[in-house]
């Protein structure tokens, strides 16, 4: 049987499970998005503990105690039960068993039946549908019967496979049938799902954090740019986005996490169409790269809203304090047009007034790769935009 909080875990108090230490957050994962939970709670002044295979994994280094295992270790997982008093997840490709694993020991938020949703996108968009949220039409392949069945209505469309995709990968544009075939092919003939190709207008996110004792609150939408399947741009408040649409896209966010049951950081990604409707992309079971401006321009970040949620702590609305741009900033930056190794003008973008400059202390650059995000905040969104094309620039990244 899961564990609850009997009540909230508090700063700085012994540990219940433990008497002779602190309470003790864990999180399954030692990536960026774990990192900056791992500072929010230590701002708050818990203590943390990390299982991530990786001996230099960013969340790791940073953490009080460091589990090295794999994700479905026993010892591995025993120990972060030792050690941890609640414990949440920082990616949704962490084992939804191992987390249900852990919560026969400790209470555990998301649930591991709530991040095995997230992790299937034939489930999502099924969970979707019965949250009373539109999603692009599609069609679940599986079979090769199920490939010759594909309504022609559907293409062109996107394949992407079922499990274990992120940041554009195991996804193929396809325009026909033979397109269709040949690419479910360089898939692997995994389960994938085939989604109909629509005129997009703009793509946002929405936020929200829910208490075990259904608490919802949430942040403004954030209006996002991908490039090559990966976020580079967020502006909030969103630009071209109604009032009625980002009510609509919070409303749909709230009920798709209350259906789940879930408890925690959710955040789901929507597509508003040439025609002004929206429909739900996919979702993410924590933090969201499109929140991490939270840090800086809001009186709460999505990281303590974490913390609050896996701690069992009052939630609060968060604020909007300064429009604001995020620019994702990839490994690419550490190369010049030759692919010869340098440092970024980091000088140059930190004179510019309103820049906040995150890091993620990863060892290795590569292309493709999230190393860090900058955040400018300033007086109005034409400032803050204004701004973050001139730190663009000084990187050498793209105009928007």
């Amino acid at each position: 049987m899961a564990h609850t909080h009997p009540r909230a875990l508090l700063p700085g108090e012994a540990s219940a499970a433990d008497p002779t230490r602190a309470v003790t957050l864990g999180v399954m994962g030692g990536g960026q998005l774990g990192r900056m939970f791992v500072h929010a709670a230590q701002a708050l002044g818990f203590r943390t503990a990390v299982l991530d295979p990786d001996a230099t994994s960013p969340a790791g280094l940073v953490s009080h105690v460091h589990v090295p295992t794999a994700y479905l270790a026993a010892d591995g997982l025993a120990r972060l039960a030792d050690a941890a008093d609640a414990i949440t997840t920082e990616f949704e490709n962490v084992p939804a068993e191992a987390l249900r694993r852990l919560a026969e020991r400790r209470p555990v938020a998301p649930s591991g039946n709530a991040v095995a949703v997230c992790q299937d996108r034939a489930a999502e968009k099924a969970h979707f549908t019965a949250s009373g949220v539109p999603c692009a039409p599609y069609a679940l392949i599986e079979t090769a019967a199920q490939l010759d069945g594909v309504p022609d209505a559907l293409l062109p469309g996107i394949l992407k496979t079922a499990r274990l995709g992120y940041d554009g990968k195991g996804q193929v544009r396809v325009a026909d049938r033979a397109a269709l075939v040949a690419a479910w092919a360089e898939l692997g003939r995994v389960p994938c799902v085939l989604e109909q190709r629509l005129a997009l207008a703009a793509e946002l996110s929405v936020i929200v954090a829910r208490g075990a004792d259904g608490t919802v609150v949430h942040f403004p939408p954030q209006g996002n740019l991908h490039r090559d399947g990966i976020l580079a741009v967020t502006t909030v408040p969103a630009p071209d986005v109604s009032p009625a649409q980002a009510a609509e896209a919070t409303a749909c966010a709230g009920r798709i996490a209350a259906s789940l049951g879930y408890v925690g950081v959710l955040c789901v990604e929507f597509f508003v169409l040439a025609d002004g409707a929206l429909v739900a992309n996919e979702m993410a079971p924590r933090p969201h790269n499109s929140g991490h401006y939270s840090i800086d321009a809001c009186d709460t970040s999505q990281f303590e809203l974490q913390v609050r949620t896996v701690a069992g702590l009052p939630l609060v609305a968060p604020r909007l304090h300064s429009p604001c741009v995020m620019l994702n900033l990839l490994g690419d930056l550490w190369f010049d047009e030759a692919g010869r190794e340098r440092t970024p003008d980091w000088a140059g973008v930190l004179a510019l007034p309103g820049t906040h400059l995150h890091l993620y202390g990863k060892t290795e650059a590569r292309r493709g790769r999230k190393m860090g995000h900058l955040t400018v905040t300033a007086a109005s969104a034409e400032a803050a935009r204004a701004t973050a094309l001139r730190a663009a620039e000084r990187l050498g990244i793209a105009a928007f």
